[in-house]
């Protein structure tokens, strides 16, 4: 799996506004390559609660560019947490302010829930990985 976790623009044009917390969730093909569901900047309440499901899961390694495998099940309980407003409160130095409440974050991972049970009903594996 690959995850740029530099941006290295950034580095040479000394322009480090592109800096942050970036989320993908993608699927994958036969040979490994990522075709992108949906993309968040800067959510960091997801992020809190997709690391936590990654710690539930027994990983306990590096989050930065980790890759979890979404099940339906795993979906269903996001779909409870984003419509009862329950994700939690996340802080990191790149991961900008508190996105818990934030509507248009909301609206967009409700539409990710709903193309998510969609390709996982046609048995396609789901992924969520992060850069900061």
């Amino acid at each position: 799996m690959l995850l740029v976790c530099l941006k290295l623009d950034a580095f040479v044009n000394n322009n480090y506004t592109d800096m942050g917390l970036d989320q993908t969730a993608y699927t994958k093909d036969k040979d490994g390559q990522q075709s992108e569901v949906a993309y968040w900047r800067k959510h960091n309440a997801l992020d809190g609660w997709m690391e936590k499901l990654f710690r539930i899961k027994g990983n306990d390694g590096g989050w930065n560019c980790a890759e979890l495998e979404l099940t339906k099940e795993d979906i269903e309980h996001l779909e409870q947490d984003v419509k009862s407003d329950s994700l939690p409160e996340t802080t990191g130095f790149f991961y900008g302010s508190d996105s818990r409440f934030c509507s248009d974050q909301k609206e967009l991972t409700l539409e990710f829930i709903d193309n998510a049970k969609k390709l996982i009903q046609k048995d396609k594996k789901l992924y969520y990985g992060c850069s900061y």
